[in-house]
């Protein structure tokens, strides 16, 4: 499966921070060191509808993550997958009487154009479920052959009792857990589980859907949390250095996915810093597929909305407050960035050297890009009172605004 195009990052004079990132499971900011090529693992969609905010300014934290590791003069590989099989994506294709594959690629390829629009990076590995399944049905099997699985009515589940440090990715207690599992796909009631917890790694084929051949394990599908397992090992390895997503996915999924890397290889942790997005909600809800209350970047593109001012828009915000999209919050960004697009416009201006480094300092201290949008305004403001002599400084805002900010002006 292939990504998007990248778009360009101008280089910016001198070196960018060090990032110190908010850690789920410590609950307190760590300094991300990877060396001179940082990992990242980002889950991606399942593909049965187009991309909305909530995946916008999900994409867009992580964004940002790779622009502040690409300052420091640091490689990155970075690994997304595509969830194209599940159970969303079934149900959806038998509503509205169409081809779940079909559906998938298309709803794909709407998602790669928005990212293209909104000038997100594309990850190096661009990984759907379905191309993964060869992969993954080795570890299954390996989890079932080490006694960390069992089989349940021709369906495998993992013993979370298998890995000593499950729980410790989300820090949640038993019960919440629970509530949490059944709320997000699991199946906790289900009669004959070791534990209640215990998640699914292979559905057995169930009559009318797809399935593939799983070797030992029979024909069937993959559970959810595995496949990223899978993909991430196979492209990054252990400890690779942040692992992301929305906050709603610290558990289970990303909760699992550590246990079942980390009683796959004997090795802990999975990643060095579990990193989530807060969520966007819409008319005091979030925002998300099963209520229907979505706003959908294509739809803000099609209606001639600047896809610099959709990012801007999440800019505005940092990215791990919960926060609701308004048509004022949209009117904020469309003026701000008329503003900068004038104050680079001119000839000259005041000096802009303290602009690249309090963005760098803003982004290097947890992704603060309102901190980062601040400084800009400060600069703009200055440029529309007193203006400056300074020829070369609206160049450098607008390139440490693309570089950093990934917005063009």
């Amino acid at each position: 499966m292939h990504a998007w195009p990248a778009s360009d990052v101008p280089a910016l004079p001198g070196k960018g921070r060090d990032l110190r990132i908010h850690d789920t499971a410590t609950g307190g900011r760590v300094t991300v060191d990877p060396g001179p090529v940082a990992r990242i693992y980002v889950c991606g969609i399942t593909p049965y509808d187009a991309t909305h905010l909530g995946h916008a300014a999900t994409y867009n934290a992580f964004d940002l993550v790779q622009r502040v590791w690409l300052d420091t003069k640091r490689q990155i590989q970075y690994v997304q997958n595509v969830t194209d099989i599940d159970d969303p994506l079934l149900e959806r294709a038998a509503r509205d009487g169409e081809d779940w594959t079909g559906l998938a690629e298309r709803e794909t390829a709407l998602f790669r154009e928005d990212m293209t629009a909104l000038r997100m990076l594309p990850p190096q590995h661009y990984i759907g479920a379905v191309e993964a399944i060869p992969g993954i049905v080795p570890l299954v099997e390996r989890l079932c052959d080490s006694g960390a699985a069992y089989v349940l009515e021709g369906d495998v589940y993992f013993s979370v009792e298998a890995d000593p440090h499950f729980g410790e990715v989300s820090g949640l207690d038993t019960e919440a857990m629970r509530l949490l599992s059944a709320e997000r796909g699991g199946d906790p009631e289900r009669p004959g589980k070791k534990n209640p917890l215990d998640p699914m790694l292979w559905m057995a084929a169930r009559e009318g859907e797809p399935a593939w051949d799983g070797g030992s394990l029979g024909r069937g599908r993959p559970g959810w949390h595995i496949e990223c397992v899978a993909i991430a090992l196979d492209h990054l390895g252990m400890g690779f250095d942040i692992q992301g997503g929305g906050s709603d996915l610290a558990f289970p999924h990303h909760e699992m996915g550590a246990s079942h890397a980390q009683a796959l290889t004997g090795e802990y942790p999975f990643a060095k810093a579990y990193v989530h997005a807060g969520m966007v909600g819409l008319d005091g809800a979030k925002m998300s597929k099963s209520k229907g209350n979505l706003v959908f970047v294509s739809t803000l593109r099609r209606e001639g909305v600047d896809p610099a001012a959709i990012r801007l828009s999440l800019l505005a915000h940092h990215y791990r407050a919960d926060w609701e999209w308004t048509d004022q919050v949209l009117e904020a960004a469309v003026a701000r960035l008329g503003r900068w697009r004038a104050a680079v416009s001119r000839p000259d201006g005041p000096a802009a050297s303290s602009v690249v480094d309090e963005v760098r300092e803003a982004l290097a201290d947890d992704l603060d890009a309102p901190a980062a949008l601040a400084a800009v305004d400060r600069w703009a403001a200055l440029q529309e009172s007193t203006g400056g002599t300074d020829e070369g400084a609206p160049g450098v805002v607008s390139r440490t605004v693309d570089a950093l900010l990934g917005v063009a002006l």
